[in-house]
């Protein structure tokens, strides 16, 4: 094969010779052209001088050469060279080793048709397609190289033939420097001289790395394959001649398998190039499942050591880690760490009943960014769950645990935790497939009116949706980013549906963005390497992390707003339990879950001011799990965890946010209202010149969504003119209408007209009242009232009051009347009113002290109160006394018809006068309608037989909808 291959490459070589003797031929110069007089013949002087400065260099050259040269060592003694070093990785502090990168090297050397061709061809492929045809260095390659590098063109091969690569791998260092290239090339060149090109081939393919200590084809094979070199097929054996670039990078064990099939690809249409093989072989082999053996070797927290390994490679290169026998002191925290194998083993075991194979878990400390803990799945040797696939790295959907971002970025605008949303269906338009977006909550349940602290605790899907739109999709992703968020860069994909969990992040990435959270706006970016220290004591590289002051990325006010609502027990009990899994006793934590759509993936990401952990669980293959929620399979792992990572820790609380007042009250969590005097007489707007006794208050309430009251962009500035603007104003608020017509909220203008005249009239009508006198006092509730009326128009009415209220009329004199008080003892307001025929009121009050000692009075309810079955039991007070004595007092209600019912009996207690009855259940609905107004009074039964009625309390109940259809 290889003397085909030899032919193959010189025929090539042949061709290439022509062409360039072609080209040679065509550039000679025109024979016509115009003759010069010979240089020497002009500038002697200049050309004697120019030969000795040449030879001048030319001695220092060949001094510096032979200074470079003269240590060299002999070709022929390559198996004397010096084996490298292991590397060594411990935990934070190095009491336990992790694993031994480099240890005994594994190695078997067979002989070069002891290897499969395929292996043969695809490295030659790969690193040197020129390798038959150069004599150890193929200058082509490196002016390509040097071009390529400078231009920034795409992928090219690198300038090192396979002969250079194998010289700096068996007796040579990887450090850049021309001292050691150029010495590259004088060996590389003597070893061309001294072996053949199918011997060099065999001690390259014997002697480099490809990763997890396997050196040699034959020991990779087995490795990674399981069966001898000769019997790779042509899929592993370009595989396999992708790992040498970059073994720790690229290794089939690591993180980025994704990379390793793409230079697999690169090497077959290499080999398609060269007519290795053809577009079918090619199609063949990629369409081949590559399993690969398990990785058993001793290792402790093998996902966060390979983690780590790829790290010291991508920044010191593949050599540095392999044989310069360094000790690595890590970030891990060895009992930490342990905490959470058992928890992910004991979850994830649990969590088969919810067709949940895999489960992974990040932990770090928030203020450092120092990975504490980082189990990527519940067996790295498990091969039927891709076990040493790294969770803790790959993407994955977060669902409503991506929340707080948008919630954090609304609050940076001027929303507060109490902004006022609706939980209602709403249709939010086109998404980006055309269709209407139309979310609902987990539970299909519409909550109405919450806060933005409710939704957010609650994890209402529609509220949040609502707040993406506020914060801004663009502006969210940016707050993530600045968090720690790397993967959302495909910005014109996401939509609204984003905050539901609609892009990919890594589990890493958002335990350390929740950490921010945790350190009130200070971001750690986090680190796995603690110190590094090369075979000769020196350290390469140290991180204090203690001296790492970090970077504010987000306001301390923000961070706390969401450490409130996160760690707020009370607040999420409208969906989750106060005491479930998100609850740990002693300690205020802040947690956060989420589950995607078809439930594929379930998390819990939570935190305290030192520890930020987060849990992933589903299936490596996207398979979807049964009934899955967060709360059930991934919020149960995340408290073991947590608990015992907690439990000899200092306690420890977040700093609550402060308190800021607003203009407007949709930021405060309540409707707007506004409150108006009106006058007594008209109910019109009362001003300054209409004396106050004659006037009240009343509140207009307005329930509108938050687009009616906030620009999105400036919450708490004007509130906007054009609201049509807003391509979702509308949709929004039609839903509003819709609710509060449902609920049978009767919504009124406050009036724009005034009554200002009525009592600006000087002629208006003059009252006195003669009887009784002022300061007088009233015995036994019995109240008789006289006035005297006069008026230069005709008076109309004359209306009496008690204590404001209303309780006779007179149209003609003599103007008098009387009635029977049954409020306590003490000093009332009795009031006459006249009107005359224009409507202009004038009035008269005095003040009597009324001595009652037969009277019934009803505390509570108060009157106009609003009652739901949330209110039930209800208690029912009253005062009562009597000369002669209470027995007991009923409590009874009436609706409009008329109709009485008795709730209950309370009994005289004693000396006391005061009664109480609970009333246990609410009335029931009636003609199907989910309100009834009703009356609540008191009737007191005296010793003597004698029965007193209390005042009347008109009491609205309001019913859900399952109690009307009952």
């Amino acid at each position: 094969m290889l003397e085909k291959l030899e032919k193959k490459f010189k025929s090539r070589k042949v061709s290439a010779g022509k062409s360039a003797k072609k080209q040679l031929n065509q550039s000679k110069p025109d024979s016509n052209q115009k003759k010069h007089r010979p240089f020497y013949q002009r500038w002697s002087f200049y050309l004697r001088a120019g030969l000795l400065a040449g030879l001048a260099s030319l001695v220092l050259a060949a001094a510096g050469f032979f200074i470079i040269v003269k240590d060299l060592p002999s070709p022929e003694k390559i198996k004397e060279r010096q084996v490298a070093e292991s590397t060594k990785i411990f935990d934070r502090t190095g009491k336990y080793l992790l694993y031994e990168v480099h240890g005994e090297e594994k190695r078997t050397v067979v002989p070069l048709d002891q290897i499969s061709d395929d292996l043969k061809k695809a490295t030659i492929a790969i690193e040197d397609d020129q390798f038959y045809n150069h004599k150890g260095i193929n200058f082509k390659s490196i002016l390509r190289a040097v071009l390529r590098d400078f231009t920034g063109a795409g992928y090219h091969q690198g300038a090192s033939t396979i002969t250079q690569q194998f010289i700096k791998n068996s007796i040579l260092s990887s450090e850049k420097t021309i001292t050691r290239k150029i010495k590259e090339v004088i060996l590389s060149l003597e070893l061309e001289r001294k072996f053949s090109k199918d011997q060099i081939l065999e001690m390259y393919l014997n002697e480099i790395p490809f990763g997890s200590n396997a050196y040699g084809a034959e020991a990779a094979s087995l490795t990674f394959f399981g069966k001898n070199a000769k019997d790779l097929n042509l899929a592993e054996a370009a595989m396999l001649a992708s790992l040498p670039q970059a073994p720790t990078r690229l290794s089939p064990y690591g993180s980025r398998r994704e990379e390793l099939f793409n230079r697999q690809k690169l090497v077959l249409n290499k080999m398609l190039e060269q007519e290795f093989i053809t577009s079918e072989e090619k199609e063949q082999a990629l369409a081949q499942t590559i399993t690969f053996q398990p990785d058993r070797q001793g290792i402790i927290a093998p996902h966060f050591v390979i983690y780590v390994r790829e790290q010291i490679a991508d920044k010191f290169g593949e050599n540095f880690i392999e044989q310069e026998g360094l000790k690595v002191y890590t970030t891990l925290d060895y009992d930490k760490q342990m905490l959470a194998e058992k928890a992910i083993v004991n979850g994830a075991k649990n969590n088969l009943k919810f067709n949940a194979t895999n489960a992974a878990l990040t932990a770090l400390n928030p203020k450092t960014g120092e990975i504490l803990a980082m189990v990527g799945s519940k067996d790295y040797f498990d091969e039927s769950i891709d076990g040493n696939v790294n969770v803790a790295l790959a993407l994955r959907q977060p669902g409503s645990s991506f929340k707080p971002f948008a919630y954090a970025r609304a609050f940076e605008k001027g929303f507060t935790p109490d902004t006022l949303l609706f939980d209602l269906r709403t249709n939010f338009g086109p998404d980006g497939s055309g269709k209407d977006y139309i979310p609902q909550n987990y539970n299909l349940k519409e909550y109405g009116p919450v806060t933005m602290r409710t939704a957010l605790a609650n994890s209402l899907n529609i509220p949040a949706v609502k707040t993406l739109y506020l914060a801004g999709v663009e502006e969210t992703i940016e707050l993530a980013q600045r968090l720690g968020i790397n993967s959302l860069y495909d910005r014109d994909r996401f939509g609204l549906a984003l905050v539901l969990g609609g892009g990919e992040v890594r589990l890493l990435d958002e335990v350390s963005a929740f950490g921010v959270f945790a350190t009130e706006g200070i971001k750690h970016n986090p680190i796995s390497i603690l110190k590094i220290v090369n075979k000769q004591g020196d350290v390469v590289e140290e991180i204090k992390p203690e001296k790492n002051q970090g970077e504010e990325v987000l306001n301390p006010q923000i961070a706390r707003y969401i450490n409130s609502i996160l760690s707020d027990n009370q607040a999420r009990n409208i969906i989750f339990s106060s005491r479930g899994p998100l609850y740990i006793p002693g300690r205020q934590v802040a947690a956060k879950t989420g589950t995607t759509q078809a439930y594929r993936d379930a998390w819990t990401v939570g935190y305290t001011p030192s520890l930020a952990a987060g849990v992933w669980v589903g299936n490596n293959n996207n398979e979807p799990m049964k009934l899955a929620l967060s709360s059930m399979a991934a919020a149960p792992i995340w408290h073991s965890f947590m608990a015992e990572a907690l439990a000899n820790s200092p306690v420890e609380t977040f700093t609550p946010p402060e308190k800021k007042t607003y203009d407007k009250m949709v930021l405060h969590g309540k409707f707007n209202e506004k409150a108006v005097r009106l006058c007594k007489i008209n109910n019109l707007l009362a001003t300054d010149k209409v004396p106050m006794e004659e006037t009240y208050e009343k509140t207009y309430k307005e329930i509108h969504s938050i687009l009616y009251y906030v620009n999105r962009n400036d919450p708490a500035g004007p509130i906007p003119t054009n609201l049509w603007l807003d391509p979702q104003y509308e949709r929004w608020e039609q839903e509003v209408r819709k609710w509060v017509k449902k609920q049978g909220i009767s919504l009124e203008d406050a009036p724009t007209e005034t009554c200002e005249n009525l009592y600006a009239d000087t002629d208006r009508p003059q009252v006195t009242i003669t009887e009784p006198k002022n300061g007088s006092t009233v015995e036994d509730g019995q109240i008789s009232v006289q006035a005297e009326v006069s008026s230069e128009r005709q008076i109309k009415k004359v209306e009496y009051f008690f204590n404001d209220q209303l309780f006779g009329a007179d149209v003609s004199e003599p103007y008098e009347d009387s009635f029977t008080s049954h409020n306590p003892p003490g000093v009332y307001t009795l009031k006459v009113k006249a009107y005359d025929e224009i409507g202009s009121v004038g009035f008269a009050s005095i003040n009597i002290n009324l001595k009652n000692n037969n009277f019934i009075y009803l505390t509570k309810p108060k009157n106009s109160i609003i009652l739901t079955k949330a209110d039930f039991p209800f208690t029912l007070e009253a005062i009562a006394a009597s000369n002669q004595g209470v027995n007991q007092v009923n409590f009874f209600y009436k609706d409009k018809s008329g109709a009485s019912a008795l709730i209950g009996s309370s009994p005289a207690n004693g000396n006391d006068n005061k009664f109480s009855l609970i009333w246990q259940n609410m009335p029931g609905p009636k003609d199907n309608k989910n309100q009834r107004e009703i009356e609540v009074f008191a009737i007191s039964i005296n010793t003597d037989g004698s029965q007193v009625t209390s005042n009347p309390v008109a009491v609205n109940l309001k019913y859900e909808e399952e109690e009307v259809g009952q």
